[in-house]
């Protein structure tokens, strides 16, 4: 336990598992308040009850693709804790399809959550943001297909794409009132996201990362942990990949 993000409010989507659950964990071992975000109750959720955190662990469910849930949520959230200091936009979707063969309804859905869900949210929590007397950060999670694409996820590149573009001129726009803005790119991670994708394209591109192994979901939170906290107080507009030294 340390006190790296004492007495902060974080928000952290899709923290029901996976990535935004090992940040959400990171956050509170770190003396953080963590709302913890999906789109509804869960059988899993009960890692919640359990762990010895859960006293830092606070859940609102809705679903960041819904403008009205989101203003109503991050409204309720502000009354309850009177400000929001952190928000990781971690919440997405992910369908794989080739050329040819990628479905609207697939890609609606995508940039619904991927990348309108993200702006809702930064456009709710900026507002309470900027009268912190020490700003805030905000950090979404884009991936490096969306700096170097890949075969076979040209819907999903183009919205983590956009999630990079939107994060740097959020930086632009929002750093001048103390609001730092970046983005976090992870590589292949061990996730039920990533257990998703074709063998046959996962074994070809765990060949190609120097540092030999996927990474894990505390390998990402750690990134998230250092854009959060003051270490990083004059980074803004700024992507990091997060990959173990891939071959792109």
């Amino acid at each position: 336990m340390g006190d790296i993000l004492k007495d902060k409010v974080c928000i952290v989507t899709g923290s029901t598992r996976g990535i935004g659950r090992a940040v959400a964990e990171r956050y509170a071992s770190e003396g953080a308040a963590v709302i913890i975000n999906g789109t509804g109750s869960h059988p899993d959720d009960q890692w919640m009850e359990d762990s010895p955190l859960k006293d830092s662990l606070y859940p609102y469910y809705f679903d960041i693709a819904d403008p009205s849930a989101v203003r109503k949520n991050i409204l309720a959230i502000k009354k309850r804790f009177g400000h929001i200091d952190i928000l990781v936009n971690n919440a997405g979707i992910e369908s794989n399809e080739l050329i040819g063969m990628i479905s609207r309804d697939n890609m609606e859905k995508m940039f619904r959550v991927n990348v309108f869900g993200m702006i809702e949210m930064i456009q709710a929590v900026c507002r309470i943001m900027e009268k912190n007397p020490t700003g805030g950060s905000i950090i979404n999670i884009a991936s490096v297909v969306g700096l170097y694409g890949n075969a076979g996820q040209l819907a999903y590149s183009a919205t983590k794409g956009a999630v990079i573009a939107l994060t740097k001129s959020a930086a632009k726009e929002l750093s001048p009132k103390g609001i730092r803005v970046n983005a976090i790119a992870p590589g292949l991670t061990d996730t039920d996201m990533m257990r998703q994708t074709n063998p046959d394209m996962l074994k070809d591109r765990i060949s190609q990362i120097k540092m030999g192994r996927i990474g894990k979901p505390d390998d990402i939170a750690g990134g998230c942990l250092f854009l959060a906290s003051d270490a990083s107080a004059y980074i803004s507009g700024q992507i990091i990949a997060i990959d173990g030294c891939s071959l792109h």
